[in-house]
């Protein structure tokens, strides 16, 4: 194995903070990864990580041998990327999290796209949108909407955003009529989502006089799944609020009807997290660069609907 390989598998290893971890990440099998490890301390004469059956540690000598490690990988990376110039390369495994929802509505729609034109990479996507542990999970990205927190370690390029539609079936309409205001709501059946993130039911949120005005929701009946709570809204359940990619489709067809069009919602981003580095992968970059063009080509089918209320 060669000098460079090993110091990718020993930079794996640091930032997994596992041998475990870095074989996922990489692909390789676990043993693959000792192997590289004894090699370069062997090569070096000096031990860079101590393992116990609960913890690794890197030893000064081996933190010192990361730093050098990051600089030298840096500048290979940074020779590739100005010669290549383009993603048009892009070769790997990714792995991508995101919510069930967004996956089904965008991503997997447009999938043999994707393949057509990075022929070269392999998708692992799993679906959720839990925290996760990048590094130490081996996920390259994740998506995620709303805000995303500060952090020293990792990145969020924001490579969309949609708004939040209130909307019902035509048959809870009939039975219930439709709210003129936003006082309205509290004689109406409302239907909650309960997120995982948190474990509590989101408020609606609106813009009323330029300004944040959130509605607490005292709801019928509470959901902690996006496909369930949609399903509720084309049931006639109650009143719904989802994202405006979601409710397009059903709002063309005529199953759902958007109510409140006068008040605005806040805009969400949509973010791709991927780990703080100097270089992103091609891999990374190729899906950051394709999901933007995708949602923004969406994004005006999305809002059609809506304008013509």
């Amino acid at each position: 194995m060669d000098r460079i390989r090993m110091m990718q598998i020993f930079s794996r290893v640091v930032e997994a903070q596992s041998f475990a971890g870095a074989a996922k990440a990489l692909s390789e099998p676990r043993s693959t990864v000792s192997r590289a490890i004894q090699s370069l301390e062997s090569a070096l004469g000096a031990t860079l990580v101590q393992r116990t059956t609960r913890a690794l540690h890197v030893t000064p000598n081996g933190s010192l041998y990361y730093d050098h490690c990051q600089l030298v990988l840096g500048e290979i990376d940074s020779i590739a990327s100005a010669l290549s110039g383009s993603t048009v390369n892009a070769q790997g495994t990714l792995r991508i999290d995101m919510p069930a929802s967004f996956a089904r509505a965008i991503v997997l729609p447009a999938m043999q796209d994707f393949q057509l034109n990075y022929p070269d990479i392999s998708l692992v996507l799993t679906l959720g949108d839990r925290p996760i542990d990048l590094i130490a999970e081996g996920v390259d990205c994740v998506v995620r909407a709303g805000v995303p927190a500060s952090s020293a370690v990792l990145v969020a390029r924001r490579v969309g955003s949609f708004a939040w539609v209130t909307c019902a079936a035509p048959t809870y309409l009939a039975r219930h009529g439709v709210p003129g205001a936003l006082s309205d709501l509290d004689r109406h059946r409302l239907v909650a989502f309960q997120t995982g993130r948190t474990g509590r039911a989101t408020d609606w949120h609106f813009i009323v006089d330029g300004a944040d005005h959130a509605v607490s929701v005292n709801a019928s009946l509470t959901v902690n799944d996006t496909d369930a709570y949609v399903t509720c809204g084309l049931e006639g359940l109650g009143l719904v609020r989802i994202a405006d990619y979601l409710a397009s489709p059903h709002l063309a067809s005529g199953c759902l009807i958007n109510v409140l069009p006068q008040y605005a919602s806040p805009v969400v981003p949509l973010s791709v997290i991927y780990p703080q580095d100097r270089h992103l992968p091609h891999t990374v970059r190729a899906f950051v660069e394709w999901i933007a063009v995708r949602l923004h080509t969406l994004q005006s089918v999305a809002l059609a609907p809506l304008q013509r209320e």
